[in-house]
């Protein structure tokens, strides 16, 4: 077998900023963003929203000083949104909140943003979780790109955080995902054939002037513009950052385990395009509870068996990587439900006991605060 890649990880996470009172969405005084920039440095910056954060650990060797650099992240936005009666909360959708209430950050990017995508831009009331996984080979990172896209939808249901939108529930495990479908370029990445073909497909569009570069190819998987990673996009925000760490490492170690089929001449089975879709759509249709068609087997198979397969198919890279108590956890988020679920089971306990429905969704809030720093 080859030397192995480094497979280093790195995670981004956005945070919404409700008041503490209320938990209504808030905006990031400017004073906060420049406390945040005073203590984190470029490890968080604004985002399209100004209810909006966005941060980012360095590149960890390991999943445990993800661990560390992620908690450090989240406690200080904690600590110095706290000072200014704010409260963040990892969820990709606020529970209440009304888009058009909210204000675009003053940045040239999402102003151009903005200009060109009009109405379906300013509607991005929504937050996700990026994890990038270090593969300096080109060839190699399309490889695994292509091969790691039968996982995506998986990766969803276990994150699905959104059920909710303007006080009301869509139904839907990830309704952040019908708001982001909407973007130009999203979805799951088609079949590339290698290195080429990929710089290719961008450079046709870069000039026409159409992109300016990769970084405006909003797949759920992308090679990274910026960086000698393949980058995880599908996902949901966690609320709670054991959760996150979770599924990263689950990120880090099917990465590992492809590239070991790969060094043995094998490769996971490709679907077509149309057929992984659907998966993707049960995702985010039921998140943890409805099932996934396992192809294979020509059947729907429920979350926690799939995640079994999962755990067997990764299990040996787990451990080498360090990770196979986070790797192991993806069992209890099938078995538990994703936090769409949970979210769902503050409303309704909150309403049972007579709150309103109003009052309820608060509750949902409070509860999502609360699980901000859970552990930390």
């Amino acid at each position: 077998m080859g030397e192995a890649p480094a497979f280093t990880i790195g995670i981004e996470e956005e945070y919404l900023l409700t008041d503490a009172e209320t938990g209504d969405l808030a905006r990031a005084p400017d004073s906060l963003m420049a406390a945040c920039r005073s203590a984190l440095g470029d490890r968080v910056s604004p985002e399209f929203l100004q209810c909006q954060i966005e941060v980012g650990t360095g590149i960890c060797d390991d999943i445990g000083a993800a661990r560390a650099d992620l908690g450090h992240l989240r406690r200080t936005v904690a600590e110095l949104a706290g000072e200014y009666g704010l409260r963040p909360i990892a969820a990709s959708c606020h529970p209440f909140s009304d888009w058009q209430d909210q204000s675009l950050t003053e940045k040239a990017r999402y102003r151009e943003l903005a200009r060109d995508l009009r109405v379906v831009a300013r509607r991005m009331l929504i937050c996700g979780m990026h994890v990038h996984v270090g593969v300096a080979d080109e060839a190699l990172r399309i490889d695994l790109c292509n091969q790691l896209t039968y996982f995506l939808p998986h990766l969803l249901a276990l994150s699905a955080s959104s059920p909710f939108w303007k006080g009301e529930d869509t139904g839907l495990a990830s309704y952040r995902m019908t708001v982001f479908d909407n973007m130009p370029r999203t979805g799951l990445p088609p079949h590339l054939e290698g290195w080429a073909d990929w710089r290719r497909s961008v450079g046709l569009l870069a000039d026409l002037e159409v992109i300016e570069d990769g970084s405006k190819i909003w797949w759920d998987l992308r090679p990274s513009e910026n960086f000698p990673t393949l980058e995880t996009r599908i996902c949901d925000v966690c609320p709670r950052m054991e959760d996150t760490l979770t599924l990263a490492a689950t990120v880090q170690a099917l990465m590992r385990a492809l590239w070991r089929l790969r060094q043995k001449n094998q490769s996971w089975r490709r679907y077509d395009r149309f057929l992984l879709s659907e998966n993707r759509w049960r995702a985010l249709r039921y998140g943890a509870t409805g099932g996934l068609i396992d192809f294979g087997a020509g059947r729907i198979a429920p979350l926690s068996e799939l995640v079994e397969d999962i755990i067997d198919l990764i299990g040996e890279d787990a451990e080498v990587l360090g990770a196979p108590a986070e790797v192991a956890r993806i069992r209890g988020l099938a078995a538990e439900g994703s936090s769409a679920d949970h979210q769902r089971k503050v409303r309704d306990q909150a309403m049972a006991g007579g709150a309103s429905q109003a009052e309820a969704m608060r509750a949902v809030v409070s509860y999502l605060a609360d699980e901000f720093t859970a552990g930390l």
